[in-house]
């Protein structure tokens, strides 16, 4: 279940299913990445992509819009506006990752991809992974054409409840995805980002608005 805790007089969104490592969501009070405690908090060039990266030495992580985190002390965080954000934990490798799923990164399903990259990479199992898929613009308020709901409903066997006309549930279908992957620990932020724009910015609803939420995780 998800929560609102206060840092410094700023809230942040978390959820109780993951407490083994410091994971979470920013809203619009920002966030100051020197409470981390760590040398240094890496972000990728996020482009849409369904590009995964395993953070190492480099500083920069151009078209990357999932990032895998396997030291202690390593932090990293996305950026987000409507757009779904996907965080992982493999408690058994004790790794995590952070994934960018807008329409076009779930059409190409980067968190089940990000799964399979730490399957192959570290031996992570779906069914040991605790997933958080963070605050997004939801069914009430994502109306797309037919061809970006026929990519999307595409990806899942099982559509029930995933759309109602031309509306669609990112969340749901990133979910959806995660489940027929074997993912069993799943826990889904109720916030709608257009909805509750009081707390989180929203692309569609602010007319393009450039300021970002954040996921965020140190392991």
């Amino acid at each position: 279940m998800f929560y609102f805790e206060t840092r410094n007089n700023r809230k942040i969104l978390k959820s109780d299913k993951l407490t083994q490592i410091d994971a979470f969501f920013t809203t619009r009070d920002g966030f100051d990445f020197g409470e981390l405690n760590t040398e240094r908090v890496l972000t990728p060039n996020q482009t849409h992509s369904d590009h995964i990266e395993i953070i190492d030495q480099r500083t920069s992580y151009p078209d990357t819009d999932g990032v895998i985190l396997t030291k202690k002390g390593e932090a990293a965080y996305l950026r987000f506006a409507d757009c779904t954000p996907l965080i992982f934990y493999d408690p058994v490798n004790e790794i995590a990752a952070i994934s960018h799923a807008g329409w076009k990164g779930t059409a190409a399903k980067i968190g089940v991809k990000t799964l399979e990259k730490m399957h192959k990479e570290f031996n992570t199992q779906p069914q040991n992974v605790i997933a958080l898929i963070g605050p997004a613009i939801s069914l009430c308020c994502y109306e797309v054409g037919e061809d970006v709901k026929e990519k999307l409903l595409s990806t899942v066997k099982n559509r029930n409840g995933l759309f109602i006309n031309n509306h669609v549930d990112l969340k749901a279908i990133n979910s959806r995805q995660l489940e027929e992957f074997g993912v069993k620990n799943i826990d889904i932020a109720p916030y709608c980002t257009s909805c509750n724009n009081d707390l989180f910015f929203s692309y569609r609803k602010e007319n393009g608005t450039k300021e970002r939420h954040y996921a965020v995780v140190k392991l």
